[in-house]
């Protein structure tokens, strides 16, 4: 079934069920006016999560036995389709009259916040807000696949977030025949890769263009019975076929962008066409600004230049024509894109969303109704848990940027991309780095001087620098090398190779004792350590008994000579946007 009409009634409309008691001043859940208070309805049962059917079910509604306590047909109320009353399995009955919860006041931004990538893929992240007692009914609208261990093992409160959102052209749903490609198992046709700052106070959306070319790795997937097949990875291919071709899942899709960027997504989430209809419907539209008349006979938009509240199949079809703006191409698509998100997150963020009851539970029910998610995303507290960590953000520092791509020097007729080798990999090492797109606030700057400290003052000469190299996750031979490296043109003699370290670690550090802080500062400057790579600590002895620093090579080594200082802003000719701004498309 598609998205709209799965084992619901048709007409049934939840955010209806929820009133204002006029006697408590409190919303509560009603399934009909004579009924005082019903409980929330239960999961409908497990979903079948498996890679190749990730819409079935276990068993039809007409299938599901009769429940004690349910309503019968000829009690309900005349001209109301309205679910029957039901209980948490195993829970024990509650007594009439059952009040549900007051919204809570002044913890709305904090409590509650939702995230669509446009045609695509979006994330219902919270129902805290009048809705709490709905999550449990939530869970059973989620459908998961398989990560098939491509992701970290899932977000982390403490540490950044790097969510891959995907949205699939694939030809789901009622209404959507019009749209995709027909007999198509679908493709990566929008893929944003969303990054969330460790601290929280900043975001960057990184859109990647469907016709990029890359190198699509071996992809271990697993199958509908449980075992696991290897899908062949190719190279040279169109980044949008890592989804859907040959069998590929979306586990395919995240490490073919691990393989791109050098960045490895916790989670992953999937939408087709239906994400956007409902969502924006579900929230009463979003505004969108025309610099020009647009119709597009491909996509079906057909609007005049100005402002407009668009929602349902207009909001398909803005976030789908291409032809109509820019350079008529993909990238002109993703900036389209890109000026509907920051529109969808004000609407999302505004008070007339956050405050309604009704709104609230319509986007909850519309964003895991149409939201595929990974095997270690699959709950709805899950989802509320990952919402509490974005409700953080601003969207003034939410920026939306692009891959930096040329076209494709193979080609005389232009169709496809490839990176752009002198600004792309500095904007994954933005990312990597957990570097701000947007202006860095005050107290990260005061941070970032205190760091920054620890590179000035007097730097002792090369011949008394003295320091044990281990490798911690560089290329084999890495230790060897610089140890060569550092003796032969840097003067650093009194270094030595001292194998593997015990553990690996993502970034190169030095570790050194405070009367070693002026051998340190020297060693940082002839390798183009950044001050955060400095570990003011203890020395160790080397293998003449003496004391020395400790250098060791993380997975961010990149060969000696090359300096390891990461990037401190974006630079200035990167095109990007925020999500405060509203930009009109031309």
């Amino acid at each position: 079934m598609d998205a709209q009409g799965r084992g619901r009634g048709e007409n049934i409309d939840p955010a209806d069920q929820w009133v204002l008691n006029p006697n408590t001043g409190e919303y509560e859940l009603r399934l009909s006016p004579s009924a005082p208070q019903s409980p929330i309805p239960a999961p409908r049962g497990p979903r079948n999560t498996g890679a190749g059917n990730p819409r079935a079910r276990s068993a039809s509604p007409d299938q599901a036995p009769e429940r004690p306590g349910r309503a019968s047909p000829e009690r309900e109320t005349p001209g109301r389709d309205v679910p029957p009353q039901r209980r948490r399995r195993g829970a024990p009955e509650e007594p009439p009259g059952r009040r549900g919860r007051k919204p809570a006041k002044g913890k709305k931004a904090k409590k509650v916040l939702l995230w669509t990538s446009g045609t695509v893929a979006f994330l219902v992240l919270a129902t805290g807000v009048g809705g709490y007692l709905y999550l449990e009914h939530l869970n059973d609208n989620i459908t998961s696949v398989s990560d098939d261990g491509a992701s970290t093992g899932g977000f982390k409160k403490d540490q950044a977030i790097n969510i891959l959102l995907i949205g699939t052209d694939k030809r789901t749903g009622a209404g959507n025949e019009g749209y995709g490609d027909k007999g198509s198992e679908g493709h990566a046709d929008t893929t944003i890769l969303l990054h969330v700052s460790k601290d929280r106070s900043n975001a960057t959306a990184l859109s990647i263009p469907r016709d990029l070319i890359v190198d699509i790795p071996d992809c271990p997937t697993q199958q509908e019975d449980g075992s696991e097949k290897v899908i062949p990875g190719s190279t040279g291919a169109r980044f949008n076929t890592s989804l859907g071709q040959s069998g590929r899942t979306p586990s395919c899709t995240m490490r073919t962008v691990t393989e791109l960027t050098g960045i490895k997504p916790d989670n992953f989430m999937v939408a087709d066409f239906n994400a956007v209809k409902t969502l924006t419907s579900a929230v009463g539209g979003v505004e969108v600004c025309l610099g020009k008349d647009i119709n597009d006979p491909d996509s079906h938009l057909n609007l005049p230049k100005g402002t407009h509240r668009i929602e349902g199949e207009q909001a398909l079809a803005f976030v789908r024509t291409r032809h109509s703006v820019g350079l008529g191409g993909d990238l002109s698509r993703i900036e389209l894109q890109q000026q509907f998100l920051s529109s969808l997150m004000r609407e999302l963020k505004s008070n007339d969303t956050l405050t309604s009851p009704s709104k609230m539970i319509k986007l909850a029910e519309a964003g895991t109704e149409a939201l595929t998610v990974d095997s270690q995303l699959n709950s709805i507290n899950k989802l509320k848990d990952l919402g509490m960590e974005l409700g953080k953000l601003n969207v003034k520092n939410l920026t939306f940027t692009t891959i930096p791509v040329v076209d494709n020097p193979a080609e005389k007729i232009k169709a496809t991309v490839v990176l752009d080798e002198s600004k792309a990999p500095e904007v994954f090492d933005l990312i990597r780095n957990d570097v701000s797109f947007t202006e860095v606030k005050q107290q990260k700057k005061k941070e970032a001087a205190a760091v920054a400290a620890r590179l000035k003052g007097e730097k002792a000469p090369a011949s008394e620098v003295r320091v044990r190299i281990l490798n911690g996750g560089a290329p084999a031979g890495s230790a060897q090398s610089t140890l060569s490296w550092l003796q032969v043109d840097q003067g650093v003699g009194k270094s030595e190779n001292a194998g593997n370290a015990p553990a690996e670690l993502a970034k190169t550090t030095l570790e050194y004792a405070p009367d070693q802080a002026d051998q340190a500062r020297r060693l940082a400057d002839i390798l183009g350590l950044s001050g955060s790579a400095m570990k003011p600590g203890e020395s160790v002895t080397n293998s003449q008994g003496l004391p020395a620093m400790t250098l060791t090579l993380g997975k961010d080594f990149k060969g000696a000579g090359v300096s390891l200082t990461p990037p401190d802003k974006a630079p200035d000719d990167i095109k990007k946007s925020t999500a405060d701004k509203v930009v009109c498309a031309e």
